[in-house]
C-alpha cells in the first residue's frame, strides 16, 4: 500500500476467475460512476465473456483501490502469440474497450493504474484495441512513461438521442421523405414491439439468433454468432445487463409471431443498437427493418435521457442515410521502457495488416464476394 495526499491507495492484480466474479457489486459502482464507461465494460458482460471465451490462467485485471473502494480497474486477459500481449477482456464481440476510473478521482486512479500496469506488462505488450475516442484509456495513454503508439481501429457511426422525427430533418427533404413513407407502410402492417422480461431472455435470445442466421444466411454471416459459446455468453449477459437497466431485448411482433428482434445495449450517456434479426419474410412486405429498428432504439435513447444513440461498428450504407458523425476508434499500445522493440515490431505488424486489408478491399472487390462465401461455410460447420 502507498500513501496518496492523506489517503491509502493500494494496488491488486486479480488472477483468480471466482475472486474477479466477486467483485460485481463494487465493479457496478465504479462502472455507473465512470463518465466513459460502455456497456462492454459492465461486469455482467466481461464477466460472462470470461466463462464463454476466457482461458485458464490468462486472467489479469489490474485494480486500484482507495480507502478500500474500488476507484480504477483495468480488465485484461494475457494472449501468447506471435508475442505475449494483454489485451482487454471482451474480445472481437465487444465493439468497445476502456479502463475504468471513478469520475471523482481520475487523476489518482489514471496514475495508480499507469503503476499496476507497467508492473503486470514486465514481459507483455499492452494491446487496447477498439478504444472509442474521450475515453479513460487516453487519460492513461497520456499519461504513460514507457513506449507507447496509437494507431487507428474501427469506424463506429453515431447519432444524437432524439425521436427519429428529429433525426429526419438531418436528410435531405427527398431522403426524409422516403422514411416517412417507409414508416408508415411498417405502422401499416402492425408490427408491436414487446421488451423481454429477465425471466424469457433465454427462449428470446434463442429466437433473436435464429432470426438473425436466417436474415444473413447465403450473405456471410459472422460464424460466431451462431456458436453455442456466443449464444450462452449473450444469455447470461443480457439477463444480468438487463435487471440493471443496462440491455433492453425487444421482439418485434406481427399478428402474434415474431418477426424481428433486437439487442441494445445502454450505459451513461450511450445506447447502441448491438445485433438484431429478421424474418426475411418482412422483406417480401416491402417492410425496411432498419428503419424499424433505428426509430425504436432512437425513441428509447431520447426517453432515457441518454445523450448518444450510437450505430456501432461498421460503416454500412444505410447508416450513412442518416448523415451520422463517424466516430473512428483508437488501438493504443502500451509498453515499458524495456520492451519497446517488442512494441515497434507489433506496431508494424498492425499497420501491415491494416494496409494490406485496405487494398484488398479497394482494390479486389471480388474478395468480400470470397469471404461472405467463406463465412457461409463457417456458419454452417457452426451450425452442426
Amino acid at each position: 500500500m502507498t500513501p496518496g495526499g492523506g489517503r491509502r491507495i493500494s494496488l491488486t492484480l486479480c488472477r483468480d476467475p471466482e475472486a474477479f466474479a466477486a467483485l460485481g457489486p463494487e465493479w457496478n459502482r465504479l462502472h455507473d460512476n465512470c463518465p466513459t464507461a460502455t456497456p462492454f465494460q459492465s461486469h455482467a458482460w466481461l464477466h460472462s465473456w470470461w466463462r464463454s471465451y476466457g482461458t485458464s490462467g490468462r486472467l489479469r485485471v489490474v485494480l486500484v483501490r482507495r480507502d478500500g473502494r474500488l476507484i480504477g480497474a483495468a480488465p485484461l486477459t494475457l494472449t501468447h502469440g506471435p508475442m505475449p500481449l494483454l489485451v482487454p477482456m471482451g474480445g472481437r464481440i465487444s465493439d468497445h474497450c476502456d479502463v475504468l476510473v471513478d469520475g471523482g478521482d481520475v487523476r489518482t486512479a489514471v496514475g495508480a493504474l499507469e503503476r499496476g500496469l507497467h508492473r503486470a506488462a514486465r514481459h507483455a505488450v499492452i494491446d487496447l484495441r477498439e478504444v472509442r475516442p474521450g475515453a479513460a484509456a487516453e487519460r492513461l495513454y497520456e499519461s504513460w512513461k514507457g513506449a507507447r503508439a496509437r494507431l487507428t481501429d474501427s469506424v463506429c457511426m453515431e447519432l444524437p438521442a432524439a425521436p427519429v422525427e428529429e433525426l429526419a430533418k438531418r436528410m435531405t427533404t427527398a431522403r426524409a421523405q422516403r422514411v416517412r413513407a417507409k414508416l408508415r407502410k411498417i405502422d401499416a402492417l402492425k408490427i408491436q414491439a414487446h421488451t423481454v422480461p429477465e425471466a424469457e431472455v433465454a427462449e428470446a435470445v434463442a429466437r433473436l439468433l435464429r432470426l438473425h442466421e436466417l436474415q444473413w444466411r447465403g450473405r456471410g454471416v459472422n460464424p460466431e454468432h451462431l456458436r453455442p459459446r456466443f449464444a450462452a455468453h449473450l444469455v447470461r449477459a443480457t439477463r444480468a445487463m438487463a435487471r440493471r437497466g443496462e440491455a433492453v431485448l425487444t421482439e418485434f411482433r406481427m399478428e402474434g409471431e415474431v418477426v424481428a428482434a433486437a439487442l441494445t445495449l445502454r450505459s451513461g450517456a450511450l445506447a447502441g443498437g448491438y445485433l438484431y434479426g429478421a424474418d426475411p419474410a418482412l422483406r417480401d412486405r416491402k417492410a425496411d427493418v432498419a428503419t424499424m429498428l433505428l426509430r425504436h432504439d432512437a425513441q428509447q435513447a431520447a426517453d432515457d435521457g441518454r445523450g448518444v444513440l450510437s450505430l456501432l461498428r461498421g460503416a454500412e450504407p444505410y447508416k450513412n442515410h442518416w448523415r451520422p458523425e463517424t466516430v473512428t476508434n483508437q488501438r493504443l499500445l502500451l509498453a515499458p521502457a524495456s520492451l519497446e522493440p517488442l512494441l515497434r515490431l507489433h506496431e508494424t505488424r498492425a499497420r501491415l495488416r491494416d494496409r494490406a486489408a485496405v487494398t484488398v478491399r479497394e482494390r479486389l472487390p471480388a474478395a468480400r464476394e470470397w469471404r461472405d462465401r467463406l463465412n457461409s461455410r463457417r456458419a454452417a460447420a457452426a451450425r452442426c
